[in-house]
């Protein structure tokens, strides 16, 4: 009998040595990171150091707004049916809210049964850095944040980095594009390619990811110390605690409903976690994550609504963050905060989260505002968790990014573009989820 040729799909290649693996060279780095800066602090917190990290994550900014652009005025300009867009719109931001709630019910459960604030005698901190953040808040307006979506300049928009404005640009672009039919085959096949070479980009950059997450942990821990970690132990250990309890269960038992495991998702997004993890931003981790949903079997015009819209609407950490230091502040400041109040808690944080991430000290700042409306004599005692900010933004950006991951599954899924043997093949790990190279020559 003649032997069977078995074809090897292009993804599938020899496991790679363990040193050459993205995650494991991060993790090192991190490790590496928080130990220069627990023993050399003075080397730690150096100009070059910090430069590393801020140098990486400039590196993935520069190319945010292009991989959004072309992957939003691809998807959309491919779509024979306008109103395909509209519905994808209208169930992600159905699930966003839905989802938000959620997060926000699960802060204020537990901040109630662990009260972590209570007995609190910790010292105030600077008055002067919590006022800062406080004006920024009341700025914010909800009519300030829709005008801002609009862009004074095209190409403004793309120089600033405003995620929203290239956003909305990109939806004109791509119903334009759309309209043209057969006239702008050929500008719809130079984006196709000007996605690809932006992906190649990434490919580039992301080899760099270890020395980021190096320079920006190292400098981390050598400025603010391991003793900033322990001062609040308490209310860091409820608040990783609760959005470890939000991302297994609420978002486990969501993709259980969709069909795939919540474990096996977030390993496959590992890579993207742990340079959040390094980072503390989840923005160094989107171009990659869009890539890699795509892979994962999400259809590109869901993977272009979905993502970048999320990383406005979908702040399921920030929305924890937000209800459990609101408790941790009132009971730290011996305030019994009533049912009503509560109540108004998860009201005003549906609105003050939206648009956060595009906000310096987002998280902060939309405390500052959610504690303003609340009850006014909370403000002052934000200064209690100034100091431990750095470090719980780290888990609002894990948090975000794995909430907008599951959120673009099951929006394919929801919309019946989720290609199933895609998922289960990199879900089981029948293929390499880190070779970006791969996706650039063969999508």
């Amino acid at each position: 009998m003649a032997p069977t040729t078995v074809t090897t799909p292009a993804a599938v290649r020899p496991a790679k040595p363990w040193y050459k693996i993205l995650y494991i060279q991060v993790l090192i780095a991190i490790v590496l990171g928080a130990l220069v800066g627990w023993k050399f602090q003075d080397f730690a917190t150096s100009d070059w150091v910090k430069a590393l990290g801020d140098g990486f994550i400039k590196l993935i900014k520069m190319v945010i707004a292009p991989i959004i652009f072309c992957t939003v005025v691809s998807g959309i300009s491919h779509i024979q049916d306008a109103k395909k867009v509209g519905r994808i719109g209208i169930k992600a931001l159905v699930y966003f809210e839905v989802v938000s709630t959620f997060a926000l019910v699960i802060g204020l459960v537990v901040g109630n049964l662990v009260r972590p604030g209570a007995g609190f005698g910790g010292a105030m901190a600077s008055a002067d850095k919590v006022a800062t953040y406080a004006e920024q808040a009341k700025a914010q307006k909800s009519v300030d944040f829709f005008l801002h979506i609009i862009p004074d300049t095209v190409v403004g928009a793309f120089a600033n980095g405003e995620i929203l404005q290239v956003l909305l640009f990109s939806i004109l672009f791509g119903f334009s594009l759309m309209a043209l039919g057969e006239r702008g085959h050929t500008l719809r096949s130079f984006i196709d390619d000007a996605a690809q070479g932006v992906f190649g980009v990434i490919s580039i950059v992301m080899r760099a990811a270890p020395v980021g997450a190096f320079g920006a942990m190292a400098y981390t821990i050598g400025k603010f110390g391991t003793g900033a970690i322990l001062n609040l132990v308490g209310l860091i250990a409820t608040f990783y605690l609760t959005a470890g309890l939000f991302v297994i269960v609420v978002l486990g038992i969501i993709a259980r409903v969709v069909g795939f495991s919540i474990f096996k998702f977030l390993a496959y997004i590992k890579d993207e976690l742990l340079i959040v993890l390094g980072t503390s931003s989840s923005e160094s981790a989107l171009p990659s994550l869009m890539e890699k949903l795509e892979r994962l079997g999400c259809s590109k015009s869901v993977v272009g609504l979905v993502v970048p819209t999320g990383y406005s609407f979908n702040l399921d950490g920030t929305n924890i963050y937000m209800t459990l230091a609101t408790l941790f502040i009132a009971q730290a400041l011996g305030f019994d905060l009533t049912l009503g109040q509560q109540i108004t808690i998860l009201v005003v944080a549906m609105l003050t989260s939206k648009g956060a991430s595009g906000i310096t000290g987002a998280g902060f700042i939309t405390l500052a505002a959610t504690l303003a409306v609340v009850d006014p004599r909370l403000v002052p005692g934000m200064a209690i968790v100034l100091g431990i900010d750095k470090f719980m933004s780290e888990c609002r950006a894990l948090t975000n990014l794995c909430g907008n991951g599951v959120a673009c599954v099951v929006v394919s899924w929801w919309e019946g573009e989720l290609d199933r043997g895609r998922l289960e093949a990199n879900l089981n790990k029948q293929v390499d989820p880190t070779d970006i190279e791969t996706a650039v020559t063969t999508s």
